[in-house]
This record gives structure tokens, sequence and C-alpha cells, in this order.
């Protein structure tokens, strides 16, 4: 938190609960509002004693609360540290009274006053660590004079000068207070891009300013990449996928890259582009391929990955040669990998993501063999209790699709589910899934 003001803002009698911002991180609306709502300010209430009850130093408190149907409510406030323990009450609960009146049930939401702020979500945001280092904090040193108020008298230095305590009686002391413990990056940047001079105004965090972000910030010269993949040479071909060739590369620092370039009449547009680099800069896990950034150039679209060393999963089930590296501990090691990859999709990252196109193909080995899953084109997002979707364009591979998906367009985590089973048959079996042609003309299983 950084504040400053032409008025005194700290010490006695500086409470100011006037003036209020608040921020909807997340748009979602929570299950069961009216519970919710009371498991929240439970809470709250909570958080506001411990905060309001800290020393002079600091005057902050989280923790979290299981709402409704085993949602978990996570929290934050904090006062600056100036103010009593009565006026750091009074600031936090007047910032919890507005809650019901502008954002009722709404999943997550920043109230931010001169004074204090609260913030909750239903995503971990806060440092618990570093949290309890405050609580073993020493007390606070004390505190310089306050500066005088321009109706008091000045006081002047006496001749003879009296050391330093009179210089300091009338230099403007400025008091940094370091409220920022872990107010998320990104809601500051928003409160001071987008909060109008309205004290009132009520803002929302929404994915199109997220995905600019985003973007902007993983984008590449096109000429870099031409020349790191020596003009897209066929020397430097890896493979040849359903939407354009995929060519190795080596940056000026000397790291590798694997660039899928897509094919000017590829099936995946713009929609599926953004797509991709929007959901791949957002996962971060051991057994996801990780995008390192992305390049437009005309017609041209390239994404830009982390090298993956042995290729995909495909190339050593199905090759008579490569096979007899995949003894029967490398087997379970890469299905174990694939497991602890797609519960990160469905259950462990922010948001929860139905891959749709999960394949042998789609598995990249890196150079101790652990498993990657890649190509995020066709992914669908989800919000955390969305269970299902429908959609009326199918995609992804006749073989690993789940029929309710192949003839109705439903798709859910099980649709996942049923393709990683598929993937165990054949790295069991060694053998590809095979489908009936009338199947994949039709979109049904054959009888």
């Amino acid at each position: 938190m950084l504040r400053y003001s032409n008025e005194n803002i700290f010490g006695p009698g500086t409470l100011w609960t006037d003036i209020k911002y608040t921020v909807r991180l997340n748009k979602d609306k929570a299950l069961s509002g009216d519970q919710f709502m009371r498991d929240l300010r439970t809470l709250l209430d909570d958080l506001r004693l411990q905060a309001a009850s800290g020393g002079s130093l600091h005057k902050v408190a989280a923790g979290r609360r299981t709402g409704p149907d085993f949602q978990t409510i996570y929290a934050m406030v904090q006062c600056t540290p100036d103010l009593s323990l009565d006026e750091c009450d009074i600031c936090l609960n007047s910032a919890a009274l507005d809650l019901p009146r502008c954002c009722n049930a709404s999943a997550g939401v920043i109230v931010l006053m001169p004074s204090c702020y609260l913030v909750y979500d239903l995503y971990y945001f806060y440092n618990q660590s570093r949290l309890e280092e405050l609580l073993r904090v020493g007390p606070a040193p004390i505190p310089p004079p306050l500066v005088p108020l321009p109706s008091q008298p000045v006081p002047v230095p006496s001749p003879q000068g009296t050391g330093d305590n009179n210089t300091t009686r009338i230099i403007n002391v400025v008091v940094s207070i370091v409220a920022g413990l872990l107010l998320v990056a990104f809601v500051g940047f928003l409160v001071r891009k987008r909060i109008k001079q309205n004290p009132e105004e009520e803002l929302e965090i929404g994915e199109d300013v997220d995905d600019i972000s985003v973007i902007e910030s993983l984008h590449n010269d096109f000429d870099k990449i031409r020349v790191a993949t020596n003009d897209f040479s066929q020397a430097n071909k890896l493979g040849q996928g359903g939407f354009g060739p995929v060519n190795k590369g080596k940056l000026q620092n000397g790291q590798e890259i694997a660039v899928k370039r897509l094919s000017r009449n590829s099936c995946q547009g713009d929609l599926e582009f953004k797509n991709e680099v929007v959901l791949l800069a957002k996962l971060q896990h051991g057994n996801l391929v990780r995008l390192l950034g992305f390049s437009v150039g005309g017609n041209e679209k390239l994404l830009v990955y982390e090298f993956v060393e042995n290729a995909s999963l495909d190339h050593f089930i199905f090759d008579p040669t490569k096979r007899s590296y995949l003894d029967w501990d490398r087997r379970c090691k890469i299905i174990k990998g694939i497991i602890k990859g797609l519960l990160y999709l469905h259950e462990d990252s922010r948001l929860r993501i139905i891959h749709r196109d999960l394949k042998a193909s789609n598995v990249l080995l890196d150079g101790d063999m652990n498993p990657k899953i890649a190509d995020f084109g066709m992914a669908r997002l989800f919000v955390t209790d969305e269970t299902q979707g429908n959609t009326s364009r199918i995609v992804g591979t006749h073989g690993y699709m789940a029929s309710e998906y192949a003839m109705h367009g439903q798709f859910s985590v099980k649709t996942d589910v049923f393709s990683f089973g598929v993937i165990v048959l054949e790295v069991i079996s060694v053998k590809k899934a095979l489908l009936s042609s009338k199947w994949a003309e039709r979109g049904r299983p054959p009888k």
C-alpha cells in the first residue's frame, strides 16, 4: 500500500472511512449465496479482531474458512499500523458492511480504504509464512514526533542549538507504511490504471484486460524466431502436427526452443491461437509443456515452447526399436506424470481446464522421460463450479474421444479421463487405438 497526501495522514485522529474503492477480483457468483455471505462475515469478524489487536508495527491477519458446498474462502485484512485497536476495528467493520450492498455473493472482492483494506477470494493468494514471520517480530521502535499542524506554533531552534531534537520537530516526517503483504500485483496495477475520481465507483476485472496483459508480455519479434530456426529450414523440422510443422530453434542466449508454425490453411484460427497463448501462459506445472512466447508476422503465427528432448510418447510406444527402452518402471512413471498434469488442469490450477485433445502424440517426453502434456489449442476453460459443457464444434482425435462428446458434443473432465484411459491402454499394449472408419465418418461408435 502506498499513500501520500497534502494533509496529515497518520497518528491519532486520522482514521479515514469516507472513501472506498470496491474491486471485484472474481466475477463469478458463489454457490449458496446467503450462506456464503454468512460464512464470509464470520471469517472477516475473526480476522478483524486479530488485526485490530496487532501491535503498532503491524495490524494484519489472514485465514480461511470452509463455506457452503465445501468451498474454501480465503481472506486477508489489514489496517495502517498507526491506528488504535478501536480505530482499526471501526475501519474494517465499515469495509465489511458494504459487501452485501455492492457485491452480494461475489466470489472474490477487495475493498480499499485509506486506512485499511480487506480482500477475499476462493483462491489462496496470501503468503502464510510471511505472516507468521511478522508475528515473531519484536515491538516497534518509538516513532518520531508528529509534524505540527499549521495551526500550531512551529518550534524555533535555540540559538545555541540543542542537537537533533529541535531539528527533528520541524522536519516533515514521511512515514512509509508497508501494508503490501500480498496484495496481488495485478490488483494494484488495475486500481492504479482504472479507478476513476468517483470514490464509490465499482470496478470489475475482466478476462480481456488480463488476456491483453499476458499477450503483450509474451510477444516475440518474428525475425528473431526466423533466425533462431534458420528460416524454418527442413533440417530443423521436428515433426508435423495437425496445425502445421514444428521446428527446433536456438535463441541468441543459447536456449533451445520448439516453434510451432501454424499453417495458413490451418483450422486453428485467431481464436484458438489466442486461447493457447493465454491458457499456457497461466499454467505452470512440471507435467505441462511450458510456453515461452509467441510471434505474429503477416499471415504467420508462431508458438514458442520449451524444447523437449525426446519428442512425443507415440514415437516410443509405436516404434519397435524405441519401445524396448520403455520398461515397466518408465511406463508407470509416464502414466503417473500424465495423471499429475491432468489433476492440475482439472482440480489444482486457478481455472478448471478441459484439454479435449489428449492423445499420445500430445504427450512429450523430456530427457528424463518425464511426460509433459502439450497442445492446448482446443482446450476449454471452466469456472470452478462448472462441471460440463456442450459444443456444436467437435474437435479432437477419433479413437481418443468419449462417445458422448463425439455424438452429442458433451464434454467434461470425464472426457479427458476417457482419452487418458486410451493412452494407458496404448502404453501397456503398445498398440494404436483402432477406429471404425464408419464411426469416424458418422460421429458415432460401432455396434
